[in-house]
């Protein structure tokens, strides 16, 4: 079988699809893979925020069309930007194994947020990362970042920022793991849901290639994916909106935070829940009820307004 890679055309998505397509090499029902490296409309549009061009399939509606078009036949991700809620016709077909699921915090003099100066400018443009950077530190400014991961530290070389926020998965990835000032633990910055996690999508109709993808999916990382998309699924979330979850697994127990929050991060609601492995969407399905009972709609809600 030959195989054609859907990908973005940023440097860290052509990282994924090439480990990938090295996985794929590998098995002996693979005679080629190729990458089919693609424009995205999250891509292309850089003047404005996320929120304002819509939150949902922005980075991966072109690859899903030339899958449809037949010039691709799977498409890499990283799974924090793919709505919890699939079209219909595709599937993800599996998960890697997670790398780190963790925020990071490069700074211009590799301090830590703690030792960031009184009013210092943080770039993001995840409502998720303002919200907890605010709650930890009330008097910092977050503005908007965007681009790729080479443009954003460029940004902050050039002195626009004095700090910005980007997962430590995608840093690690490109080598530049050297650029991380802090990294923060889930207690203080609760990662996005499937945050460090690479999926891969097909068309669900074709159920050889599901097969032969089956084979590279780890499967810790498909049951904590789950838990974590639930979350997003149940409370209507898209990547942009202001929730995290993040589940472990020990032994035959998941275990999965949550949280909602508002986006000055003077109000975070969340929550915990945790049970058997085989239960994981129905855990992170339970843990979003309870944000929801809560007042998480109202959160969100204001966010919409």
């Amino acid at each position: 079988m030959e195989i054609r890679i859907a990908t973005r055309k940023s440097e860290l998505a052509l990282w994924q699809a090439r480990h990938v397509a090295d996985k794929l090499d590998e098995l002996s029902q693979v005679a080629k893979v190729t990458l089919v490296p693609l424009s995205t409309r999250g891509d292309e549009i850089l003047d404005k925020s996320l929120q304002k061009i819509g939150g949902k399939g922005l980075f991966i509606k072109e690859l899903e069309v030339a899958m449809q078009a037949g010039n691709a036949d799977i498409a890499v991700h990283s799974m924090k930007d793919v709505p919890a809620e699939m079209p219909p016709g595709f599937c993800i077909a599996a998960v890697l194994e997670r790398a780190s699921p963790a925020d990071a915090l490069v700074s211009a003099n590799g301090n830590g947020l703690a030792e960031l100066p009184d009013g210092a400018v943080v770039g993001s443009s995840s409502l998720r990362r303002q919200a907890q950077l605010l709650a930890l530190r009330p008097d910092v400014t977050v503005n908007p970042l965007r681009g790729n991961v080479a443009t954003r530290l460029g940004k902050l070389d050039s002195g626009e920022y004095q700090a910005i926020v980007l997962a430590s998965a995608g840093l690690q990835r490109l080598g530049l793991q050297s650029r991380i000032s802090q990294e923060f633990v889930p207690q203080n910055m609760l990662p996005a849901a499937a945050q460090g996690v690479i999926g891969i999508e097909c068309i669900d109709a074709r159920s050889e290639l599901r097969g032969l993808l089956a084979q590279l999916e780890d499967p810790d990382t498909k049951m904590t994916t789950m838990a974590e998309r639930a979350v997003a699924l149940t409370l209507g979330a898209n990547c942009q909106s202001p929730v995290a979850a993040f589940a472990t697994i020990s032994g035959d127990v998941l275990t999965i935070d949550a949280l909602v929050a508002s986006t000055d991060g003077r109000e975070i609601i969340r929550e915990r829940c945790a049970g058997p492995v085989s239960d994981a969407a129905m855990i992170g399905t339970a843990v979003a009820e309870l944000l929801l009972k809560r007042g998480a709609s109202d959160l969100l809600g204001e966010m919409q307004s």
